[in-house]
């Protein structure tokens, strides 16, 4: 498909570099001081005796600051051109010196200046060290021809200017001289000012098109100021300018901004750089300058040609000099151009082996290499876009780039390439952009590019990485989703929350969350095994997924938990959306509750789900914890249900952490207390043994029954310090009363999971006996059975155990529990403890009175002692003693008791007991009797 046409015609666009406004007061300042000294040297400065002070003394000063600027430069600069500005101090410094000497004889002593005098001596001495430092801040070459070239070109343009200069005006000058006999020194110093002006020179136009590009406003302010210079020196040493100068004329000015240029130079000029003393990239090429460069030969060479030609039509005779000169270029001009055709000779071979490897590699290269004009117009595809897009690269050249990338992608790739062009080329030299390419078939690719800039246009280096973005897409979805049922997990079902909770629908009290929890699923997974384990949550997983409607989530939390996210409507009607979505919760319910087909059978579980509302200002955690709770409410009030979230859900909470914190301070501080309820003999009375059990008596000073505290004591590690604590001062305080002659044994109430956790490692209910010297048999366990996950086989072991050393075994709660019948059939049980709920009825209820008569019938025939616990008034002391119950415990004789108030009770050793039995009582005095039948080896403890 095409891509719009403002989008083509725009693809490439890019808005010109900025550039920073160059210092324009610093140049103005110069200009006008310069200026100000020609305007002054052309009126001859009102005297001639200011003119001889500004023509010596200005000049001196002017030079004197140009070495100054120079010298602080140097200092400050830190790259490999310092010495180059060191040697311009140095020159400037001979220059203000020898202007210094020469007003020295002129403004103070009024004497004419000697020829030759020291003034000449420093204005010699100019000319070295500035030819120096313009071969310090030429770009270096890199190999010995490249050297050659360089001193060839400077006597090219040295020796076309000496053969120039010589026939306009040296060979007078040398003639003047030997036809007025001047000494050796004066013809000397008469030829020595334009010789090295002549180099200077050379040096100058040589070195400028060879100029490095670090710092290149400076270097060219530098150059532009000492060829001012030498252009001042060389109308200077013409004979007829020097017969008629004077201090203070025009020629002055010249001198006098060439040495302030070259003080503004490395100071005005780093200005306007980007980052001073650092390379500055090129972006365009400099073809006049190449040129020019190019033609440095052949002008010398039309020089020299030129210098003979006139002395022939002037009709004088060739000087030897200018022969001898002209020879030397002509002879130059042809060894360097014997060099530069060898160089061009080696740099085309070397080129066609670049070009030849390059093109080898592109088109040996998987990735696509395209490059497109300003126009976006694609003007080569290597030929890897054969087996990369599946369309050949000629029908790729001349399609507009953007006809090959997806609608959708186009307009933020455009935005991406403008930005990119729009970057200063050093900041971005390139940028990696993504996106969807068609293909041969028709399908769209994911295509990675490198991006570079090419002649105002654009080279992509392309690759397929279509599988790459699929096996990210394939790593975030297996991030966010449940690997057994594929539906989201905890994470991306809490930002499903946290959207619907905001964006447009924010506010919308219609937004439920329901959790979901499998009634039975551990029982089935343990009876089953994992892998029905697995495929029932599988089922259960797809049931939620068909129930919920298309716009709803539903997700897997972890284990046998689910969640399904109901978004609102909009609705304003909260009565009507609060039935709408129980309905749907109540649904899922029976969905979830149907029978699953699993192998060849059927199992059956059952759903308790929690739904809890949005509120405005609610975050996703507190929704969802919100609906943990209802969920919560749902499974302790019977299961199989559907439960609604209330705030006082939230309030029961608080309060049951808070509690829970005020348990472990209690545990850490000792407020717990140790009371015992007698346990007594239905015949007579007689107390026969003490149930231990724990009061917490809180700081606040309320008083928590074992069945308030134990409920929120759910860290195992608080419930299990606890139970160590509850069984060693019951056998601590028991040991006592032994001591004391009331030989009653003490019934410790523990769970068969706590017998077998490692909060109570084995072997520490025998340290206790030993350590306290409690007789055999004074102890009882009873065996709180209705955990279904505790494996018998270790609980028969531990009690077998125990049950050698003497402590007795009771079973707890007898007639409530599941598994009570397979207790019985393979635990080593002593007493039956009948539960307080068969006690409750045994009177009103003739049903719950045959059952309990069964039960004792049981524990009769097995040979067990009885205990029935619960019992409050005298009616159900003579039902439970009428049909075989031989103890009993309750209000119906005493409550729990301090150990002060229970010692009393065993002094006084029986309560009474209503009616008058006719059998004489099992358990009198305290005393112990054997068992008999398969219990007979231990004595069976007092209940």
């Amino acid at each position: 498909m095409s891509a719009p046409a403002s989008a083509r015609a725009a693809f490439l666009a890019r808005r010109p570099a900025v550039g920073r406004a160059p210092a324009i007061i610093p140049r103005l300042l110069i200009g006008l001081v310069c200026a100000g000294y020609g305007v002054g040297a052309a009126v001859g400065w009102g005297s001639a005796r200011l003119a001889l002070f500004m023509g010596d003394f200005g000049l001196s000063a002017a030079a004197l600051i140009a070495a100054v600027s120079c010298f602080q430069f140097a200092r400050s600069a830190d790259n490999r051109f310092r010495p180059a500005w060191l040697l311009f101090s140095l020159s400037s410094l001979m220059a203000a010196a020898g202007n210094a000497v020469w007003g020295w004889y002129e403004c103070v002593r009024g004497v004419e200046v000697p020829s030759p005098s020291l003034a000449d001596l420093f204005f010699l001495c100019f000319a070295p060290p500035a030819i120096v430092g313009l071969l310090v801040l030429a770009k270096r070459p890199v190999t010995r021809a490249g050297w050659v070239c360089l001193v060839l070109d400077s006597w090219l343009i040295g020796g076309s200017l000496l053969t120039l200069s010589w026939s306009l005006a040296l060979a007078h000058t040398a003639h003047l001289v030997d036809v007025e006999g001047a000494s050796v020194a004066r013809a000397a110093l008469a030829l020595a000012y334009p010789l090295l002006d002549i180099v200077l020179v050379s040096m100058v136009l040589a070195l400028h098109f060879r100029r490095s590009s670090v710092n290149r406003a400076a270097v060219n302010t530098a150059i532009a100021a000492l060829a001012l210079t030498v252009l001042c020196d060389a109308l200077f040493t013409s004979p007829l300018l020097r017969q008629t100068y004077q201090s203070g004329q025009l020629l002055d000015a010249g001198w006098f901004a060439g040495s302030l240029l070259l003080a503004y130079a490395p100071w005005g000029v780093a200005r306007d750089d980007a980052d001073a003393g650092r390379p500055v990239p090129l972006t365009t090429s400099r073809p006049i300058s190449g040129s020019l460069a190019a033609l440095t030969p052949y002008l010398a060479a039309a020089v020299c040609t030129l210098g003979i030609l006139y002395n022939v039509i002037e009709g004088r005779r060739v000087d030897r000099v200018v022969v001898f000169t002209g020879c030397t270029v002509v002879l130059a001009l042809v060894v360097r151009q014997g060099i530069m055709l060898v160089d061009n000779i080696a740099l085309t071979q070397e080129l066609a082996q670049k070009e030849n490897h390059f093109r080898s590699l592109v088109q040996g290269s998987s990735d696509v290499i395209m490059i497109a004009a300003p126009t976006g117009i694609l003007r080569y595809v290597s030929p890897a876009a054969a087996g990369v897009y599946g369309r050949e690269a000629d029908d790729l050249v001349g399609a507009e780039l953007s006809s090959i990338i997806h609608p959708e992608d186009l307009g933020r790739v455009v935005h991406e390439v403008r930005k990119f062009l729009a970057a200063p080329p050093g900041e971005e030299p390139t940028t990696r952009i993504e996106c969807r390419f068609r293909s041969g078939t028709g399908e769209w690719l994911n295509v990675e590019s490198t991006v570079n800039r090419h002649q105002g246009g654009l080279i992509l280096n392309s690759r397929d990485v279509t599988e790459r973005v699929r096996l990210q897409a394939q790593l975030q979805h297996n991030a966010e989703h449940d690997p057994l049922t594929d539906l989201p997990n905890r994470a991306l079902f809490t930002d499903r929350v946290r959207r619907a909770l905001g964006g447009r629908r924010a506010g919308d009290a219609g937004t439920a969350v329901l959790f979901i929890d499998l009634d039975g699923f551990k029982a089935a997974n343990d009876r089953l095994g994992h892998q029905a384990g697995d495929e029932l949550l599988i089922q259960a997983a797809r049931r939620l997924q068909e129930s919920v409607r298309a716009g709803d989530t539903a997700a897997r939390l972890g284990g046998d938990e689910f969640a399904a996210l109901i978004v609102g409507d909009g609705g304003r009607d909260q009565t009507a959306r609060e039935y709408q979505v129980h309905e749907i919760a109540d649904r899922l319910r029976l969905t979830l509750s149907q029978p699953y087909r699993i192998g060849a059978g059927e199992v059956r579980v059952t759903a308790s789900i929690g739904v809890a509302f949005a509120e405005p200002g609610i975050t996703p955690n507190d929704l969802m914890r919100n609906a943990d709770l209802a969920m919560y409410r749902a499974k302790a009030g019977g299961k199989d249900r559907v439960e609604l979230y209330a705030p006082q859900m939230q309030a029961e909470v608080v309060r049951r952490s808070e509690l829970a914190a005020r348990l472990r301070t209690a545990l850490r501080d000792g407020e717990f207390a140790l009371l015992h309820q007698p346990v007594v003999h239905l015949a007579s009375g007689t107390v026969a043994a003490v149930a231990a059990q724990a009061r917490w008596r809180s700081a606040q000073g309320i008083l928590f029954t074992p069945a308030e505290f134990l409920r929120v004591a759910e860290d195992s590690d608080r419930t299990a310090e606890l139970g160590r604590w509850l069984l060693e001062e019951a056998v601590e305080q028991a040991a006592d009363r032994s001591r004391a002659g009331h030989q009653v044994s003490v019934a410790v109430r523990l769970s068969a999971r706590r017998l077998l956790d490692k909060g109570m490692p084995f072997g520490s209910v025998e340290a206790l006996l030993t350590r306290y010297g409690l007789p055999s048999g004074a102890l009882m366990i009873e065996v709180a059975d209705s955990d279904p996950r505790v494996p018998f086989d270790e609980l028969e072991q531990r009690l077998l155990a125990l049950r050698r050393l003497g402590v007795r075994i009771a079973l707890d709660g007898f007639g409530s529990g599941y598994a009570a019948i397979n207790a019985l059939r393979r635990l080593p049980i002593d007493v039956l403890k009948l539960d307080r709920g068969l006690v409750e009825g045994v009177v009103e209820s003739a049903r719950l009175h045959k059952i309990t008569s069964g039960l004792l019938r049981i524990a009769c025939d097995l040979g067990m002692q009885s205990v029935a616990d619960g019992v409050d008034v005298p009616e159900q002391v003579l039902a439970l003693r009428a049909m075989g119950c031989t103890h009993g415990q309750g209000m119906a004789f005493s409550g729990p008791l301090d150990e002060y108030r229970l010692r009393r009770a065993l002094v006084r050793g029986a309560f009474p007991v209503p009616g008058n039995p006719a059998v004489q009582p099992v358990l009198a005095g305290g005393s112990i009797p054997l068992l008999t039948g398969s219990h007979a080896e231990t004595p069976i403890p007092p209940t």
